[in-house]
């Protein structure tokens, strides 16, 4: 015991040291000073002076030399470790919201609002094509976009997730409206700040689609129709309905596990999780709530269904990228992230 008592000692006065000097270089704040000061200080008299807390053992029958005066200063060592921890994890939320909060309202606030006016007046469908460095491939896409489908005009946007090799400019230049994140992020906050720009354009129905060229412009008909029907509030364009481009055998059945666990997880029979491809009631689209910063494909359904939207897929067709590189992460990191996409967009 004795031993234990000068090792826990000495931890907690460089704890204290440590947690002054944090402090002198402002990297924590008073609060955070305050606590770390109480438990050292507490950890010292402790181990200076055990008799000072027989008070407190006697409340809890924890007498000397049978352990159990260990055993309850480790169970209080568990339960204010956790309790710091759910404060770190909860802080971490808070600057994590506020960050994306950020960066999200820069970006909207910097979209070209001016041009935007100009646009007629009239039902409306505007396209949102996440981009990181796609400067190679994202003016095709758009040039293949159709002008008008079904009595509604196409607007086409582009979210520019901060590239350096003018992917911008390139969908600038084919004619689509351009938002630039102020810093790289993720497809999925470049999505939400297509959305957001996409209802004050005043959309009627809102697509999401890659600027790779692996999904075709030309089939926005299919996959706007059950909107325009009636029959369904959001549309998920399926390559195991349609033609797939298989590519990697593990990423197939990568698509067809991760649909199956949707598909358990919903009650709902989901056949392509993973698809970017998809259309959007603008009413349906106010009542989501979306957090994914990546990874985001899954979300958008999960919380569809979990609004009590009516959620039909249609076929569609996959392509090879046009050209350039993929910028998904390895299959098997790419697989674990999903995961936990679809795990906290189930679990909230």
């Amino acid at each position: 015991m004795p031993a234990l008592r000068i090792i826990g000692g000495l931890a907690a006065l460089v704890f204290f040291i440590s947690s002054l000097r944090r402090y002198q270089r402002r990297r924590i704040s008073r609060l955070n000073l305050i606590i770390s000061c109480f438990l050292s200080v507490g950890i010292l008299i402790l181990a200076i002076w055990p008799d000072s807390f027989d008070v407190a053992f006697s409340a809890f029958d924890a007498n000397p030399g049978d352990n159990r005066r260990l055993i309850l200063l480790l169970m209080i060592a568990v339960i204010v470790l956790f309790g710091l921890i759910l404060r770190l994890e909860s802080s971490s939320d808070v600057n994590e919201r506020s960050i994306r909060q950020l960066v999200e309202a820069m970006a909207v606030e910097r979209f070209d609002w001016n041009a935007a006016a100009a646009i007629p007046e009239g039902k409306r469908i505007v396209t949102i094509s996440p981009a990181f460095n796609e400067a190679e491939n994202v003016g095709a896409v758009i040039h293949a976009m159709p002008s008008e489908v079904d009595g509604y005009r196409v607007i086409s946007l582009v979210v520019d997730d901060h590239s350096d090799d003018g992917t911008g400019d390139a969908a600038r230049a084919a004619g689509a409206f351009v938002a630039r994140l102020p810093i790289r992020r993720g497809g999925g906050l470049a999505i939400r700040v297509g959305y957001e720009i996409a209802l004050r354009l005043g959309a009627d129905i809102v697509v999401t689609l890659d600027s790779d060229g692996q999904h075709l412009p030309e089939e926005l008909p299919i996959l706007i129709k059950p909107i325009v029907e009636d029959v369904a509030d959001h549309v998920n364009g399926s390559r195991i309905l349609g033609e797939p481009d298989r590519g990697s055998l593990v990423r197939y059945l990568g698509v067809h596990f991760f649909s199956g666990v949707v598909t358990v997880l919903t009650g709902q029979r989901v056949t392509d999780i993973s698809s970017g491809y998809r259309a959007t009631r603008a009413d349906t689209l106010r009542t989501l709530v979306l957090e994914q910063d990546q990874f985001w494909s899954s979300e958008v359904t999960i919380e569809a269904l979990r609004q009590h939207a009516r959620v039909v897929e249609v076929p569609v067709t996959f392509l090879t990228r046009r050209g350039g590189e993929s910028k998904k992460p390895k299959t098997w990191r790419y697989a674990w992230h999903f995961s936990k996409a679809i795990g906290k967009t189930w679990l909230r």
